[in-house]
């Protein structure tokens, strides 16, 4: 079903390879570009699901593909600071195979009748990860610039590995939160598995 929020949904699964071209690309502004595109699409992440609650227009397909767009833009993103030497691809690692456990946990109790309950520190996930993609997309389009102390940042963001380990706070959080997913669902995980 065709609906406004799931267009915009559409719309963010499409401007994910525009982003990783513009990132990877070396024409004048390319991470200028990409920082603008992925901070659009993250605008229209916030701005579906709420759109759709508040015209009672959720659905089966928003309910799958929303999510799915969402890892599929933030995980491109990682994976893209991982070739380019700015992170570790184990951190890469910790992120992607929480988000697979997490769906994964919620696919088995769908099926069992249960309904996976979401704390509130697992909800602030997406808004720490999208934060340090942000910050790093800044310093990738400070390298160059002229502006009043544009080189400077970059030199200390450099120096001092700021993305790194950012990222590596990030990571932790993250699968810190699937924890939180495990302790919030226990009781039905018990249930499921005698």
């Amino acid at each position: 079903m065709m609906t406004l929020p799931n267009i915009l949904t559409f719309g963010r699964i499409l401007l994910t390879p525009v982003f990783i071209v513009c990132l990877f690309d070396d024409f004048a502004g390319a991470h200028i570009w990409a920082l603008v595109i992925f901070i659009v699409a993250s605008i229209t992440d916030a701005y579906d699901g709420y759109y759709a609650r508040k015209n009672n227009m959720v659905t089966d397909t928003g309910r799958f593909l929303d999510p799915l767009a969402d890892k599929i833009l933030v995980s491109s993103a990682f994976i893209s600071f991982a070739i380019m030497n700015l992170i570790d691809f184990w951190m890469v690692g910790l992120i992607i195979f929480r988000d697979m456990f997490v769906t994964g946990l919620r696919v088995i109790m769908s099926r069992y009748g249960f309904t996976m309950m979401t704390s509130k520190i697992a909800k602030s996930k997406t808004g720490v990860q999208i934060g340090i993609i942000i910050f790093t997309l800044l310093f990738l389009s400070l390298k160059g610039l002229n502006w009043v102390l544009s080189n400077e940042i970059h030199g200390f963001i450099h120096e001092y590995e700021l993305v790194y380990y950012l990222t590596l706070i990030a990571a932790l959080f993250t699968l810190f939160t699937g924890w939180t997913y495990i302790q919030e669902n226990r009781k039905a995980i018990k249930e499921i598995m005698n």
